[in-house]
């Protein structure tokens, strides 16, 4: 196969070419650009079901590689390494999937600069899905920190109010988990010889373990404050709330999961023995984050900021699956980051939506919405059921198959699951507090006494979330036999390596 056809390829680089015809459009054709970078972004996600449509159910290694010598320097080689399988293949699709439904969001909520807002929006879905293809560390540490660049100005110049603050802490605090991680990657290239990360987990149980645990947590510090996990998760509500409404929904969509990812491709992976060790402490800092990202969320005003911090508690989940480090617990991981990235992105379009009319996102300023707004109130209804939890909808899969793992681990306190459960119980009332007093009871306020409900596009922009909310929850068989293979030969060789089977 001609290298450039490469299904991988074409669904990475792809979002390059319409940067590059934006580039050449003026600034003044908004529309034009608006529709460029659609099309670009809708392309892009048909190249990925390519993508799935070559992926063999089934198998259990990588699958469509792409391994060609990229730099050669000091006896080192680094490869143009990537590939995918059970582990990545749906966080691709999330990322495609999520990003011409956010493009089309901002239709008429990005007036100004244009031009500039598509470019750097299509930069960073190029830099996201180059973060969960990448086998070679030295491209993965590229794509990782190229992703902060359109981020930081998505947030920096079309935010809010104090979106200069947002955006820098945002950076500084991302900035400083990678430098360690770098210095983890330079020392495994150097003692392994090789970055290409399969090489390195087929080593894994040669690298000593007090050095493992080392490496272990130089990854970990970049990846936790990613996700966020607690209490490294300030960052978050700050970008959240500042952010553009698009901004939102592809950094609690995607841009959090990068942090999941790393845990399970790398940490798990690649330094077995620590993970091991490691996994009774991070599954209880999970635990503390699902319950604190709950109460917190309960206290807000701001709808938006209690989303953000509901993003806290649900990622929580994900971190605990994953160190459960047993098939059930990783799959229902792997399931609750997609099932996260619909429904938080969802529900971060409808308070766009909103605010779009009415120009505030404070409780107080709503109420009895349901009557003026019917449709509206149906989706947001329906998308805060699935947050938290109901069962038929996508987040009961998920969280049940976690629970279930971290109830049935060998890892860690089965008192851990039982404490997570309380998050599931938390999450429905802080979400239907939300929902009650911005949809129910009587129109307070003459200002909502004229909104409009939804016009076309918005309803086109919300209902392929709730599509897969629903396919998710009464039929999750699809997702999990894409993963599964991938999943059981992780956990099989983290114990092998770790001298457990």
């Amino acid at each position: 196969m001609n290298l450039l056809l490469h299904p991988i390829i074409l669904t990475t680089f792809f979002p390059l070419i319409g940067v590059l015809i934006l580039l050449f459009m003026k600034s003044e054709h908004k529309n034009a650009i608006r529709w460029v970078a659609l099309v670009t972004s809708i392309v892009t996600f048909g190249f990925s079901l390519t993508l799935l449509a070559f992926f063999k159910l089934g198998v259990e290694e990588i699958q469509m590689v792409i391994n060609k010598p990229w730099i050669q320097f000091g006896g080192l080689t680094i490869n143009f390494h990537m590939g995918v399988d059970g582990l990545s293949i749906l966080l691709v699709m999330l990322t495609t999937f999520l990003t011409p439904i956010s493009i089309l969001s901002t239709w008429t909520a990005v007036e100004e600069r244009v031009k500039d807002f598509m470019i750097f929006f299509l930069l960073l879905e190029m830099g996201m899905v180059g973060v969960f293809v990448s086998l070679d560390l030295f491209l993965f540490y590229i794509f990782w920190e190229f992703t902060l660049i359109p981020m930081y100005f998505l947030i920096g110049v079309w935010g809010g109010p104090r979106r200069m603050y947002a955006a820098i802490k945002f950076f500084l605090y991302t900035m400083a988990g990678s430098i360690l991680m770098l210095l983890a990657i330079l020392w495994l290239g150097i003692n392994q010889q090789t970055f290409s990360v399969p090489e390195i987990i087929a080593n894994a149980g040669s690298i000593a373990p007090n050095i493992q645990l080392w490496l272990f947590l130089a990854f970990a510090a970049a990846f936790a404050i990613k996700v966020p996990m607690w209490p490294l998760h300030s960052w978050l509500p700050d970008a959240h709330v500042e952010a553009p409404t698009a901004g939102s929904v592809i950094l609690a969509g995607v841009l959090l999961k990068m942090g999941t990812y790393g845990f399970l491709r790398f940490n798990l992976a690649m330094f077995p023995d620590a993970a091991v060790k490691a996994a009774p402490w991070l599954a209880l800092l999970a635990t503390i984050g699902i319950i604190y990202g709950a109460i917190v969320s309960y206290a807000q005003q701001d709808v938006k900021k209690l989303v953000a911090y509901s993003s806290v508690s649900h990622l929580g989940f994900v971190m605990l699956g994953l160190f459960a480090l047993n098939p059930q617990g990783i799959q229902g991981a792997i399931l609750q980051m997609v099932n996260h990235g619909l429904s938080t992105g969802a529900l971060f379009l409808i308070v766009g939506i909103i605010y779009e009319r009415r120009h505030t996102r404070d409780m107080d300023a709503f109420g009895g919405l349901w009557k003026i707004m019917p449709i509206y109130g149906v989706l947001t209804l329906i998308v805060t059921l699935s947050s938290m939890g109901l069962p038929g909808l996508n987040g009961f899969v998920g969280e049940f198959t976690i629970l279930l793992g971290a109830f049935g681990s060998s890892f860690i306190s089965p008192w851990f699951a039982g404490v997570s459960t309380v998050g599931v119980i938390l999450a429905a009332i802080y979400m239907l507090k939300m929902f009650q007093k911005m949809f129910l009871g009587p129109v307070i306020h003459d200002e909502n006494k004229t909104l409009k409900d939804l016009s076309w596009r918005e309803i086109v922009t919300l209902v392929p979330l709730l599509v897969f909310i629903f396919w998710i929850g009464l039929y999750p068989k699809f997702f999990f036999d894409l993963m599964s293979p991938s999943v059981d030969l992780l956990v099989r060789n983290l114990l092998q390596a770790a001298g457990l089977q």
